[in-house]
């Protein structure tokens, strides 16, 4: 099985305030990245110390969303740099994978 090697990157943000549709449409037409995972959580929160929950009474829209992608290092680094305007600040992390690549 051939591997390569891969950069793993997961974005924190809430759904609230048109964030997520504008660093999705980035990554989809502009970054053109392998692929794109969103997952939705049902409570978090971050520095700001602000809990953003979801209840049975109320669902509201600004839960806590990781967006999750993989690319060639190379390329993790050039979106990054791209969309240093579009992730807030220590909102990032990421990380050396290994992807299996074909036989």
């Amino acid at each position: 099985m051939k591997r390569i090697e891969v950069t793993v990157v997961r974005i924190y943000i809430t759904e609230g305030g048109g964030l997520l549709r504008d660093l999705l449409r980035r990554l989809h037409d502009e970054e053109k990245v392998r692929g794109v995972t969103v997952f939705r959580g049902i409570t978090g929160f971050g520095r700001s110390g602000r809990m953003h929950s979801a209840s049975l009474v109320d669902l509201g829209m600004d839960l806590p969303v990781v967006v999750e992608f993989f690319d060639l290092p190379e390329r993790v680094e050039q979106i990054l740099h791209d969309l240093r305007d579009v992730i807030p600040a220590g909102h990032a992390v990421w990380w050396t994978a290994r992807l299996n690549d074909g036989e």
